[in-house]
């Protein structure tokens, strides 16, 4: 039986000489590993070797939900060529496919959410240098990092006090996040929390509202970044490996 899908390519490795292993996010079946054989031929019916961040539309066979599918046919739609051009944005980018990765199951399709990934990725490619290119982009993942957790069911309480339900409002005098507690906590409740980390109000503010995220400036979202890494580090129960990449700048 064959299935035909939308899908991006979000991990490739090499399989032997001429063929590789893909991991695909696709739009209605979910994350998918397929052998794509003969993909490393100067001819092959996938267009060439299938990178990360390749995206068209697939046709693969054998989802039988155990062992790897295998890709019959590849139409791939024109690439992000801009992402190589500017490391941080590239790794960025890497850092979305990394997370998409580890936090969908096999099979277990979000349509939003590859919507969501692959306009981030076309957001991405579409940043041009500037001063403010590095902010640009990070207020974009960050976005999507919030959308991703929300599309999983894992995203944190952020517009009340996680312990009190106490609403977020401008006249609380401090804020506090706990991973362990999955969100917000007042002052009044953050003794009890020992993971619990202060926030600025300018933080608690874009993680509220992420609308305003492209008006954030560098310093709050490189906080707001390194306050999400810490959520997926519980969350995982290891840093991502492409998080180092990303607060390091």
């Amino acid at each position: 039986m064959l299935t035909t899908d939308d899908a991006v390519c979000i991990r490739a490795i090499d399989y032997s000489e001429t063929s590789q292993i893909a991991t695909f996010f696709t739009r209605n079946t979910g994350k998918i590993g397929a052998i794509a054989k003969g993909s490393k031929r100067p001819k092959s019916a996938f267009d060439g070797p299938i990178e990360i961040f390749a995206h068209g539309r697939l046709v693969f066979s054998g989802s039988n939900r155990q062992g790897l599918a295998t890709l019959t046919e590849f139409q791939q739609q024109p690439g992000f060529s801009n992402l190589p051009k500017d490391l941080f944005v590239l790794n960025c980018c890497l850092f979305a496919a990394e997370l998409v990765n580890l936090l969908t199951g096999d099979y277990d399709a979000h349509p939003g959410l590859f919507d969501n990934f692959l306009e981030f990725l076309q957001n991405a490619d579409q940043l041009r240098p500037s001063a403010d290119l590095h902010r640009d982009i990070l207020a974009l993942l960050i976005r999507f990092q919030l959308d991703l957790l929300r599309q999983i069911g894992l995203s944190p309480v952020l517009n009340a006090c996680v312990n009190c339900k106490t609403r977020l409002t401008a006249n609380w005098p401090r804020c506090y996040f706990s991973s362990a507690a999955n969100g917000l906590v007042c002052r009044d409740c953050e003794a009890a929390l020992p993971d619990r980390i202060e926030l600025s109000k300018a933080v608690a503010n874009s993680l509220c509202s992420p609308e305003h995220l492209a008006g954030s400036s560098k310093k709050t979202l490189d906080e707001t970044e390194k306050l999400l890494t810490q959520y997926f580090t519980h969350i995982l129960n290891r840093p991502p490996k492409m998080a180092k990449y990303i607060l390091s700048t």
